[in-house]
């Protein structure tokens, strides 16, 4: 079986019923975020290389065959219309890395209508959450305020799938390393680390499992000084890393206590101790609002280590995402339901200067003093672009962030209380939605309840 079952079974429901009824025209859904986890200014958009390789990849195989007909209680002749059916569709999208607002599309999909929902769920899977987690990791790189921010979130994260998401999400935003060997290897970043106290404990002497560590370690030399009391570990720390050459490059990290304290601590006994190039790192549940603090109270922290609250977006672990039709056939369409109103038709994004954003119609002339944010990346199946490896698509992905994170506004990329910049919505989209709702409602006027039909 191929990764085309990994959808939710009310989608092969429905597939199934567009071929019983001869439904193949070519349909438009729209991912969106509806609004933004409290404390969000911005959102990073991510998910979309994994999207493009399962889109390109989407087959329906005959064992995929035989389980769909499982799951529906029907005959495997019965879905024969499915069995090697691909993904021959289009994509517009926002690239990896770009700062997005809510409401605004992070792709469109537009193929026949039995390809585009089928593709659901796993699009939407992969797009909200490597979203999230680079939205979150983005805002732990703003309120360290320039010290470097690196990935420790492996072994907590829901799973080894979301621990890659997670350092490839933190490599996208700014992050300088990660703990974990396959992203570091995969996604062009450092890979990082210190050591854990049960190095300390298996030797007799805190100061010999030190000694130890700097003669069997290549790389810098991070030690971990608060496995039994900090600082007297600060002071045998000191005379091992005294004794180490410069280019080595050297530290101690803290991983419990109160972090201030033990900073200012630190810094004062590695810089008493001829030190002041010895680097501070701290960890220890770790996010945002806790290295604000930290920052704004004026610790000496050269490295933060981050890893459950921010690989796994712990105070906002989902989007308000949604994936809905917009246009079948040449027949735009929209939801109405209250505080879920989907903007119909295919669309795009035009940002001026200032993230003064409009949401239109895609087939609006494109504004000469706007760029727009969906672009096409994918065509009859296949991407406009060849694939870039995946430490490429992350590079590319970064100085998108870096151009896009420089032109935010600082109103939006405060840590606590931001203000969110509203995207605004184009005259002829506004139109076109007022139209269609009232034809709606004139509609639903029209057509009294009825008893129920013959099936």
């Amino acid at each position: 079986m191929s990764d085309a079952l990994v959808t939710d079974l009310y989608e092969a429901t429905m597939a199934l019923a567009y071929v019983e009824e001869a439904m193949h025209d070519p349909a438009t859904f729209s991912l969106t975020v509806r609004a933004l986890p409290p404390d969000r200014g911005f959102l990073v958009a991510a998910g979309l290389e994994e999207a493009l390789a399962f889109l390109e990849r989407f087959h329906i195989d005959d064992g995929d065959v035989a389980a769909l007909a499982a799951a529906l209680g029907r005959g495997e002749t019965e879905l024969d219309a499915l069995r090697g059916l691909r993904f021959t569709g289009e994509v517009w999208a926002v690239p990896e890395g770009r700062i997005v607002l809510p409401g605004e599309p992070l792709l469109e999909v537009t193929a026949p209508i039995v390809q585009a929902q089928l593709v659901e769920t796993y699009l939407l899977n992969q797009v909200s959450f490597a979203t999230a987690q680079a939205s979150k990791a983005a805002r732990s790189v703003l309120a360290a305020r320039g010290a470097a921010v690196v990935d420790f979130s492996l072994r907590r994260t829901h799973g080894v799938e979301a621990g890659m998401a997670a350092a490839r999400a933190g490599a996208i935003v700014g992050f300088t390393g990660t703990s974990n060997v396959a992203a570091a290897a995969s996604y062009g970043l450092p890979a990082v680390g210190t050591m854990a106290h049960s190095f300390i404990e298996a030797f007799r002497d805190e100061g010999e499992a030190f000694r130890a560590f700097a003669r069997h370690t290549n790389g810098p030399v991070t030690l971990l000084v608060d496995t039994y009391d900090t600082e007297h570990g600060l002071h045998l720390a000191a005379g091992v890393l005294r004794g180490l050459p410069d280019h080595r490059g050297f530290g101690i990290r803290l991983d419990s206590g109160d972090l201030l304290d033990l900073s200012e601590t630190a810094r004062r006994i590695l810089d008493e101790a001829g030190l002041r190039g010895a680097r501070i790192v701290v960890s220890g549940s770790l996010d945002e609002y806790a290295i604000d603090a930290l920052v704004e109270s004026g610790a000496p922290v050269d490295v933060y280590a981050v890893g459950t609250k921010v690989g796994t977006s712990a105070d906002a672990p989902y989007l308000d995402s949604a994936y809905k039709l917009v246009q079948y056939g040449d027949r735009p369409v929209m939801k109405l339901s209250t505080g879920k109103l989907t903007l119909p038709a295919p669309k795009q994004v035009f940002r001026r200067s200032g993230y003064v954003d409009e949401i239109a119609l895609r087939s609006e002339p494109h504004p000469p003093d706007a760029t727009p944010l969906l672009v096409p990346v994918l065509t009859e199946g296949r991407r406009v672009d060849p694939a870039q490896t995946p430490a490429g698509a992350v590079a590319a992905a970064r100085r998108r962030f870096a151009a896009d994170l420089a032109e935010l506004p600082a109103d939006a990329r405060r840590i606590h209380a931001p203000s969110v910049p509203t995207p605004m919505v184009s005259g002829p989209l506004t139109r076109l939605t007022e139209a269609l709702r009232h034809e709606r409602e004139a509609l639903t006027e029209s057509t009294p309840a009825a008893g129920p039909e013959p099936v």
